[in-house]
């Protein structure tokens, strides 16, 4: 429970100080008093990167004799609290402050060394009198976190609410909510706290992030996709999308899902996929032109071909015929994809635009995969096209053999060969 407190800690130092002293170059902004103090600045830094908390210590002390800057007795202090210095810490504030509480930070210091010291009492009783002078929000999380390390969890929400009324600070509600939800196990009314604040005063990373945390642990799916949708609103990153998707999916609310990738644009190539599951050709045939222009790989230049033809109403249209085979032997110059080589082939087949150049881009995908039924039916209906019927029927046999030999296409181009097959059949009789 103490890391907790002692984080509450770390935030309300850090932000007392302004930020200072994060790196070499903040510190020497300051005026330089003493010729080596820059020296002793690279020499304390490089100790607390190693985590050798006395050494720190006894720099920044060393630092603050001899320019007598607050910023180095704050870190000289800090190292100390790190380096376990307790006694030494609530021994040097006490002759610093003389009683007073004006330095805020010296304070919290102190306070921070009384609770190591397990002076819990002494602690809150120093806090509450700060919290009262500096009416500062981390204060309060301050009083509150040492009254949950003394168990007195009602105490401490009493506390936060009082200062949460003042100004609805999210900082504090939050603090309510994780000791409803974790210390009181009050779930319930804190998910209610959460969502009556996020409705009037709109959804903040910091609440948002917090009803994430709630719903995910109550495995609550509603509530988590509301809370995401939400924060990817005013936080449209990948992880946030991602996580939508994801719940979509896991929903199957599919066209919720295409309508939330229209809107966000966040996953373009799913969103193809999902136009082309659920036949939406004509927005997958502009959906893929984009992703081609914006990335240049042929396979959806080749995508974009495909969805042309199918979405066209007239599929005799010269024009957009002419289009498509183009496109598609662009895309075969650089990938000699077996799917694009058995769509322009039986293109230039089933229009009889070019029967036998249509069968050797067959029999190229054939050359790839050899027991595709779709690629031997197109083989077979190339036959068919040049009034080959028996070549043609020898094919469709391989085609029964294998999956999607009970495709509804693949049926008309069998009956149709068999037809032909016996109108010849008849004409050698007579």
């Amino acid at each position: 429970m103490f890391k907790v407190i002692m984080l509450s800690f770390l935030l309300v130092f850090f932000s007392g100080c302004m930020g200072l002293f994060t790196s070499q170059e903040s510190m020497k902004a300051n005026v330089k008093i003493f010729e080596e103090e820059d020296f002793y600045i690279l020499m304390a830094l490089r100790a607390q990167q190693l985590q050798e908390h006395n050494a720190s210590a006894s720099i920044f002390h060393t630092l603050y004799k001899k320019s007598n800057k607050k910023e180095y007795l704050y870190r000289y202090l800090e190292s100390s609290l790190e380096a376990g210095e307790y006694e030494t810490i609530v021994s040097k504030v006490d002759v610093l402050l003389k009683g007073s509480l004006e330095d805020y930070i010296l304070v919290r210091l102190k306070i921070a060394a009384l609770m190591q010291l397990q002076k819990t009492d002494e602690a809150k009783d120093l806090a509450i009198s700060m919290v009262n002078k500096s009416n500062e929000v981390d204060d309060y999380i301050l009083v509150s976190d040492i009254y949950v390390q003394q168990k007195k969890f009602n105490t401490a929400i009493k506390y936060l609410e009082s200062a949460y009324a003042q100004d609805y600070n999210e900082k504090i509600l939050d603090k309510i909510s994780i000791v409803l939800y974790v210390n009181l196990e009050r779930k319930k009314d804190a998910i209610a706290l959460l969502e009556t604040h996020t409705r009037v005063h709109g959804c903040s990373k910091l609440l948002c992030s917090r009803l994430i945390s709630f719903y995910s642990n109550e495995n609550n799916i509603d509530g988590l996709l509301f809370v995401y949708l939400r924060m990817q609103s005013f936080d449209s990153n990948d992880e946030i999308s991602s996580k939508i998707v994801q719940i979509y999916g896991y929903k199957k609310e599919y066209l919720k899902l295409m309508g939330f990738l229209e809107n966000s644009q966040s996953n373009d190539v799913l969103l193809l996929e999902l136009y082309v599951n659920s036949k939406n050709y004509a927005k997958a045939f502009l959906l893929a032109e984009k992703l081609y222009k914006k990335s240049g790989e042929t396979i959806y230049l080749g995508q974009n071909a495909i969805y042309e033809y199918e979405s066209s109403i007239d599929k005799t249209d010269p024009l957009m015929l002419k289009r498509v085979i183009h496109k598609l032997k662009e895309v075969l110059k650089s990938d000699q994809n077996a799917l694009y080589l058995n769509y322009l082939g039986y293109l230039m087949i089933d229009h009889s635009i070019d029967v036998k150049a249509g069968m050797k881009y067959i029999r190229s995908a054939l050359k790839i995969n050899p027991n595709s039924a779709f690629y031997l039916d197109s083989l077979a209906w190339g036959h068919y096209k040049l009034g080959n019927c028996s070549k043609a029927q020898t094919v469709m046999n391989q085609v029964l053999k294998f999956e999607g030999a009970d495709d509804p296409e693949v049926k008309l181009h069998l009956k149709a060969i068999q037809n032909c097959l016996n109108k010849q059949k008849r004409k050698g009789t007579q």
